[in-house]
C-alpha cells in the first residue's frame, strides 16, 4: 500500500487526522499527516526549501492562499486539469477558486477559507458600527472599556489589514494581472488615514504595535475591549475561555471606510496543492480532491471551527450551530478581495508591513509615495527585503 504525505499545520480538533484517515481508506493508500511549524512565514520556508530541492515526499500541501502564484511560477505544485479540476471548482465560492487560480489555471483545490468580521460587545454597544471613523468615535466615548483590538504587528496580519482597508476606499495594491502597482493615490491616503487615527486614538490598545490575531483575542477575552477585528476562531475560543465576555459578543460586517459603501476584505484559508515532485501524483490529486470535499469540510467546520470553501455548506445545521454568524460570513466571502497575486509577493508583503509599521508615525501623504516606490521596486525583484 503506497504511503502518501500530507504537508500541513498542526490541527489540533483532529478533523485534518480523520481526513487522512477518511480518504486514505477510500482511495486504497496511506495517508501521513508531515506537520509543519505554527508560523506561517516558517511554513513557506520550511517547504520551499524542500520543493526547491525536488524532494519527493511531498505528495499534498495545505497552502496557504498568498503561496499560489510563487509556488506556480516556480514549478513547484502541478496544476489541476479536467474532471479533477472541476471537482474541484464544484460550489466553492468565487474568492476561494480565484485565491487558488493563477495566470488563468487552477494550482489547488480550495479546502477552507475565512474572512475577518467585526466582533464588538453587545452590553456596552447598542449596534455596531458601521464605519472605521464611526468605530473610533464610539470607542474614544466609552473610555477605558472601549478599546479596539486589531493587527499593528510588522508581519503578514498587517499587509491584510492595510489590503482590506485599501480595497474598501476603492483601491488596489496591484493592478489585476500583478504586473504593475495600481495604489491610487485617493484611496491610498484614506486608508493610511484609517491606520493613522486608530494608531493615535485613546481608544488604540498600548500593545497594537506588537499585535497579532491570538494577541488581540486574549485582550477582547480579557474583558477590556469594546471592539475586535478578527477571524471566525475567536468565537469558539471566548466560548471556552471566557464565557461571561461570550455572553455579550455580537458579530458584524468588517466596517467600512466610506460612509454608504460596503468593506471588502481579504479572503484568506487553506488550498490543497500537489508536489510537482510526487512519486505518486495521481494518487495524490485523488487524495486532495477527498480531503477537499464536502464530508471533509463539513467535519472541518464542525470539530475546528474551520470555515468551509463550499458555499451551500453555510446551510448546513451542524455548520451554523458551530458558526452561528455563517450567514454573514458568507455574504463577506462573496465579494472578498485577493492579496496581490504575484510570484514576488512576499517581498510585496514586506513593502507594506515595513512601511507601514509602527502605525502611529504614519503620515498618509508621505507614505503612500514611499510604498508606491517600495512595491515597485519589489516587483523589479531588486533584492531590497
Amino acid at each position: 500500500m503506497p504511503t502518501l504525505r500530507w504537508y500541513t499545520f498542526d490541527e489540533r480538533s483532529g478533523a485534518f487526522a480523520q481526513a487522512a484517515q477518511d480518504c486514505g481508506a477510500e482511495i486504497g493508500v496511506r495517508v501521513e499527516l508531515a506537520l509543519l511549524p505554527a508560523d506561517a512565514d516558517q511554513q513557506r520556508e520550511q517547504l520551499v526549501r524542500r520543493l526547491a530541492a525536488g524532494d519527493r515526499t511531498i505528495d499534498v500541501i495545505a497552502m496557504d492562499v498568498i503561496w499560489t502564484a510563487e509556488f506556480a511560477r516556480a514549478g513547484w505544485i502541478l496544476p489541476w486539469r479536467g474532471e479533477v479540476a472541476a471537482r474541484a471548482r464544484e460550489g466553492r465560492l468565487t474568492a476561494t477558486v480565484d485565491s487558488a487560480t493563477y495566470a488563468g489555471g487552477l494550482w489547488a483545490a480550495p479546502f477552507t477559507t475565512n474572512a475577518q468580521l467585526l466582533w464588538y460587545r453587545t452590553d456596552r454597544v447598542p449596534a455596531p458600527p458601521a464605519t472605521w471613523d464611526e468605530m473610533i468615535d464610539r470607542a474614544e466615548s466609552l473610555g477605558p472599556g472601549g478599546r479596539i483590538q486589531a493587527q499593528g504587528e510588522r508581519y503578514e496580519g498587517l499587509t491584510v489589514f492595510f489590503t482590506s482597508l485599501l480595497a474598501s476606499a476603492g483601491g488596489a495594491v496591484l493592478s489585476p494581472d500583478g504586473e504593475a502597482v495600481q495604489l491610487e493615490p485617493g484611496p491610498a491616503r484614506r486608508a493610511l488615514g484609517v491606520l493613522a487615527r486608530l494608531a493615535t486614538s485613546s481608544a488604540a490598545d498600548p500593545a497594537l504595535s506588537t499585535s497579532r490575531e491570538d494577541q488581540a483575542r486574549l485582550a477582547f477575552e480579557a474583558g477590556h475591549s469594546a471592539f475586535m477585528i478578527n477571524y471566525s476562531f475567536v468565537w469558539a475560543s471566548a466560548q471556552r475561555n471566557a464565557p461571561e465576555v461570550a455572553a455579550h459578543m455580537g458579530w458584524a460586517r468588517w466596517p467600512a471606510v466610506e460612509p454608504g459603501e460596503r468593506s471588502r476584505v481579504t479572503v484568506g484559508g487553506v488550498n490543497l496543492g500537489i508536489g510537482a515532485h510526487s512519486r505518486h501524483p495521481e494518487l495524490a490529486f485523488r487524495v486532495a480532491a477527498c480531503i477537499a470535499s464536502e464530508r471533509q469540510q463539513r467535519l472541518a467546520a464542525e470539530r475546528a471551527g474551520l470555515p468551509p470553501s463550499i458555499e451551500a455548506l453555510y446551510d448546513a445545521p451542524t455548520v451554523r450551530a458551530a458558526m452561528p454568524f455563517a450567514d454573514l460570513l458568507r455574504d463577506t466571502l462573496r465579494d472578498a478581495v485577493q492579496r496581490p497575486q504575484t510570484p514576488v509577493y512576499y517581498d510585496v508583503s514586506l513593502a507594506i508591513s515595513r512601511t507601514l509599521h509602527p502605525l502611529h508615525a504614519i503620515e498618509p501623504a508621505r507614505d503612500a509615495e514611499r510604498l508606491r516606490e517600495l512595491l515597485g521596486r519589489a516587483l523589479r525583484s531588486e533584492g531590497l527585503f
